[in-house]
């Protein structure tokens, strides 16, 4: 049994916390009764509609929307002009030349990709709206089009955004350690020309949209939508809309997946803002699955070039260089800040001690990135792992054996990477052990041939992710020092109700994640009540009270931020009911115990006051004490223990916890179609304390889910023109459940020493199952010619291709040995 202390007592797990208690929120959710944006209505509210680019890049020669005016029921229209002289250009993270981006909540001027919002159209039905949109006519100038970052970069590519001088939107170096020095030491130098991350999305079942309302009186407006970081909206639309954050009031309750995608939603959301106040009505948008595939929140795209890895004889990694070349897309809404995530996890789970490091990111004719489940970490993780599949193939070491040997290892706990961040748990050999006891990896030869007497192909895969939790905002200075962000917080308010109900509110915007159910679980063991006692107010509403400026969920963080500060409000509650009893049986507080809903005397259980009584006093009951009663109402702010780091250096800790999954899997290729089947596969994952353990494995299994999709069949696929090959499910395939493997999961805990709770935040280990996936291709096409996988996503084809012809991949990779 664990026991973590509390200012209130020691909260033993064993009561609520560690334990599967069902989730509250699911009581509404499965009987239908979840309120979502779109079941918010309004009396003659307006549907908008998009009218989208069918170009991926030109320029706006005239718009006319008269024809659309004209139509019965339309109400009105939004231009690009028009946003242009009722709003400034979004504030930019990037320092210049990105700096130098001006992005509107419509095109001005000129489009940038397909699918880019030109004129929203509102009218009385959506159907409508969308036939309105038809009839708004758009006269482009088709430009040339760039849909690969390298080309972007090259002298004489076209430009995107004229103000910056070119598609460059950040390039820097970032060196640790003794490079030189490494590569002088090392027995062996592997050189690899290549590798291809992919672009992708996380596909949340619902995708975004709101009801906004204008307050003409108050000049404010309410907007009841799926954004899922209501703190970074707020800071990117006030600005830009001239007003001041308290006229933004923002209302969520049940999203339907997030997954960092509802993060960049603010353009959208002016548009609501700007329509609800010129048409004096309420819009409502809900936004439809091609237009969410053409324009919202693709993953980062990313390639490795020139890399070189370091390898002493006996198989220890000693360092590595390589250039990083990012995809933003058309525009920088959360970028170039992926420029910097990746270095939370640079070394991955490997005692790498010298790193070079060149990340460039460009500007192409695409959709947007922005955060996506893994963001940035994922890419810089699955390159770890395919540079150590890749050197252990080329210079004959056993997968397994050349991750133990060069594993941080458990003893080395609290271990400080090369650039300053700090592995705060974890034992790493232990978790891949378990992954691969599960998935049966010691009779894998026994299998394999088995297979090939079926004619199949058979591979044993091993995939890492750290999951870092609860981001360090200093690290935005790394990238441009004029930002005055930094550190991180989150808050919570508990209170004790004039009738005994304990009533918790989060900063946060759940999307599935279970936060009512894992506070509640919380709230209770430290006042010592039963779980239903617990009541979690059901999203967020920006007029609480209880949000700060990072408030949102977003970076697997809940775990440590949110929970710590509902642990914080709900220890000052504790301390306050108890100095109540006290007052009322004039006692010390030393004698006072909370124990099943009761304040009570310790050596005297008759003597004992009901959460009924104690919320009743101070709220209507309160006369004749000589002094104040406690308020019972409590607002606590958690702010994580971080320091700015280092700019020069590019040194510091960037993030606060970091949870661990290993998987590993089995995978038959039918060589004759190069159709991949996964057979078996197994996640360990190690995420501290685990308040509730199914919530975890619910979210270990869901990143499972998407990395198997983006491993084998989801990709966002470009043609020279820029159009979208693959702009919805008919085209982009999400894997159901029947194309999920029989999923096999294992957990151990390794308790954060830095939080309150030891909990660690978890959820976005997908970035190991990629590469899980990678790995068992390419162990299984070692006996097919030994081809090397050097992208992340491999459909039949390619690993038809590399079946084909194995030597092409090979001629990629080159040793030098001393």
């Amino acid at each position: 049994m664990t026991a973590i202390e509390t200012e209130a007592g020691t909260l033993q797990k064993g009561s609520a916390v560690g334990q599967s208690v069902p989730r509250k929120e699911d009581g509404r959710l499965v009987q239908g009764q979840g309120v979502f944006f779109d079941d918010v209505k309004r009396k003659d509210m307006g549907y908008l509609h998009f009218v989208r680019s069918p170009y991926a890049h030109a320029t706006i020669e005239s718009i006319d929307v008269s024809a659309a005016l004209e139509m019965p029921g339309v109400y009105g229209t939004l231009t690009g002009d028009e946003v242009a002289i009722l709003t400034d250009p979004f504030f930019q993270i990037a320092a210049p030349p990105g700096g130098h981006v001006k992005d509107y909540a419509l095109a001005v001027g000129k489009v940038r990709y397909l699918g880019e919002p030109v004129v929203a159209v509102v009218a009385e039905t959506r159907e409508l709206a969308r036939t309105a949109a038809e009839y708004v006519m758009v006269e482009y100038e088709p430009l040339d089009v760039l849909v690969d970052a390298r080309a972007a970069l090259a002298d004489g590519a076209p430009v995107l955004h004229e103000e910056c001088g070119g598609n460059l939107s950040y390039s820097g170096v970032w060196e640790w350690g003794d490079v030189d020095a490494a590569f002088a030491e090392a027995d062996h130098v592997v050189s690899i020309g290549e590798l291809h991350f992919d672009r992708f999305n996380s596909t949340p079942l619902e995708c975004g949209g709101a009801l906004v309302e204008y307050n003409r009186g108050t000049g404010q407006w309410t907007m009841y939508t799926n954004n899922q970081f209501p703190g970074f909206a707020a800071i990117m639309m006030g600005p830009a809309m001239r007003v001041g954050l308290d006229k933004l009031r923002i209302v969520t309750q049940d999203i339907g997946g997030g997954f960092g995608n509802k993060i960049t939603s603010h353009p959208q959301l002016v548009v609501c803002c700007l329509l609800a106040r010129k048409l004096k009505r309420a819009i409502q948008w809900t936004e439809w699955r091609t237009e969410f595939h053409q324009s919202m929140s693709h993953g980062n795209e990313r390639w490795f070039e020139n890399t070189e890895v370091a390898v002493k004889a006996d198989g220890t990694l000693l360092g590595f260089r390589t250039k990083a070349i990012d995809d933003a897309g058309a525009y920088l809404r959360y970028e170039p800040l992926g420029g910097v995530i990746w270095s939370q996890v640079a070394a991955g789970m490997y005692k790498w001690r010298n790193i070079w490091l060149e990340f460039t990111q460009a500007m192409t004719n695409k959709a947007p990135v922005s955060p996506n489940r893994g963001y940035s970490r994922m890419q810089q993780l699955w390159f770890t792992e395919r540079v150590i599949d890749i050197v252990a193939q080329t210079l004959d070491f056993d997968a397994v054996e050349i991750r133990r040997l060069n594993f941080v290892q458990p003893e080395d706990m609290a271990y400080e990477t090369p650039n300053g961040c700090v592995y705060d748990s974890g034992d790493y050999p232990r978790a891949m052990d378990m992954a691969l006891e599960l998935i049966g990896a010691s009779d894998i030869e026994t299998r394999r041939a088995e297979a090939a007497s079926r004619g199949k192909l058979l591979g044993l895969g091993i995939g890492s992710t750290l999951d870092s939790g609860t981001n360090n905002f200093g690290q935005s200075q790394l990238i441009n020092p004029e930002l005055q962000f930094s550190g991180n917080n989150e808050v919570a308010t508990v209170k004790l109700d004039i009738f005994g109900e304990v009533v918790v509110t989060l900063g946060t915007t759940p999307q599935g994640q279970g936060h009512e159910t894992t506070a509640a679980q919380v709230v209770a063991d430290i006042l010592h009540c039963d779980v239903d006692v617990v009541n979690v107010r059901v999203g967020h509403d920006s007029y609480w009270n209880s949000h700060a400026g990072f408030s949102g969920t977003y970076a697997s963080q809940f775990a440590v931020t949110g929970l710590s500060a509902v642990k914080g409000a709900a220890d000052m509650l504790a301390g306050q009911m108890v100095k109540l009893a006290s007052m009322v049986f004039q006692c010390p507080e030393e004698a006072i115990e909370l124990a099943d809903g009761f304040a009570r005397i310790k050596d005297n259980h008759e003597a004992a006051l009901p959460f009924m009584a104690l919320g009743a006093i101070p709220n209507a009951n309160n006369a004749g004490f000589p002094d104040d009663p406690p308020t019972m109402n409590c607002r606590y702010v958690y702010r994580p223990p971080f320091d700015v780091p280092d700019k020069e250096r590019k040194f510091g800790n960037l993030t606060l916890t970091y949870a661990t999954q290993i998987h590993a899997c089995v995978v038959e290729i039918d060589p004759e179609t190069g159709v991949t089947e996964v057979v078996d596969y197994a996640a360990v994952d190690d995420c501290g304390v685990r308040i509730n353990p199914q919530i975890v494995e619910g979210q270990v299994m869901g990143a499972t889910a998407h990395a198997i999709g983006a491993a084998l069949w989801e990709s966002f696929v470009y043609d020279e023109d820029g159009n979208l090959l693959t702009p919805n499910f008919y085209d982009y395939h999400v894997p159901h459940a029947l194309d999920m493997p029989p999923l096999k999961t294992g957990a151990f805990e390794s308790p954060s020493p830095f939080t309150p709770l030891g909990t660690k935040g978890m959820g976005e280990g997908g970035g190991g199952g990629i590469h899980c996936i990678c790995s068992g291709i390419q162990d299984a096409l070692r006996a097919a010619g030994g081809a090397i996988v050097t992208d992340s996503h491999n459909p039949y084809h390619r690993v038809w291709e590399m079946l084909s012809h194995p030597e092409r991949s090979r001629e990629t990779i080159e040793v030098t040995s001393r």
